[in-house]
């Protein structure tokens, strides 16, 4: 008979049960933190707006146009490692103590190889979904993509681009469900457990994905149309949304996992 590997390093962590209201709760304790650190918050927001200006306008310099969607997309996908800094504040919110920008940005240091691995794993399924993308792209639509003026008109609103729609959203939604269900909770467990390794919170993600499947996918849901609201709003409501979601997503983990003592 093989031997059986445990999964974690050290004591396995508890899975609560909650209820399918409970992502509300979380996004009103996050728009609490928000109030409590508002450099912190809005800091991460502005910076987010930006940066998507700056893409978008790269992109358009480049004729890559096209892939301003599925980049958007792949936001959703790394967004948990952008904002280990609202986790931070989040978390020594907690234990009464204020949070600067610099403390926040520096919380990668925590446990920062882990946390690093976990970046890795998000950033490999974001360049497989924009590479994915631009193949399905290229298969619909040949060699010469529309036009900038024509993309929207293209893509959204001719009877021709449903299966394309249709195609593209499946195969995004399936890994944009693979990276919500390692990540929801692991970039926090791996924030507040320094000598947690990555597989522990890729573990402890699943589990909590598995024992709430109706709260979680709700909460991913939510997230996906705060986010979107961010992003049709030219990337302003990223300003409220991004700290928003992630201070919220600190609370989820809070609420979900129990740590047990050694």
């Amino acid at each position: 008979m093989a031997e059986a590997v445990p999964v974690y390093s050290g004591p396995a962590p508890a899975i609560r049960k909650i209820e399918l209201d409970r992502p509300w709760r979380w996004l009103a304790a996050g728009w609490q933190d928000m109030r409590r650190t508002p450099v912190v918050s809005f800091g991460y927001g502005l910076l987010a707006a930006v940066t998507g200006y700056l893409i978008t306008f790269g992109l358009w310099s480049s004729g890559l146009i096209y892939l301003t969607l599925p980049l958007v997309a792949g936001f959703l996908i790394v967004g948990p490692i952008l904002t280990v800094g609202l986790y931070e504040a989040s978390r020594r919110g907690e234990q009464g103590l204020d949070t600067t920008l610099g403390q926040a940005l520096a919380a990668f240091m925590r446990n920062g190889s882990q946390i690093a691995l976990m970046g890795v794993a998000l950033l490999l399924l974001m360049f497989a979904w924009v590479r994915i993308a631009a193949l399905i792209f290229m298969l619909y639509w040949g060699l010469e993509p529309p036009s900038f003026e024509d993309l929207v008109v293209n893509t959204f609103l001719r009877p021709s681009a449903l299966p394309f729609l249709v195609f593209g959203t499946a195969v995004g939604g399936a890994l944009a469900l693979v990276a919500f269900s390692i990540s929801v909770v692991s970039i926090p467990f791996l924030l507040d457990r320094e000598d947690a390794n990555v597989i522990d919170a890729i573990a402890t993600s699943f589990r909590a994905v598995q024992t709430n499947p109706a709260p979680l996918l709700f909460w991913g849901a939510l997230i996906v149309v705060f986010v979107a609201a961010g992003l049709l709003t030219l990337y302003l409501g990223l300003i409220v949304v991004l700290p928003l979601v992630g201070h919220a997503s600190w609370h989820a983990y809070r609420d979900l996992v129990e740590v047990r003592a050694s």
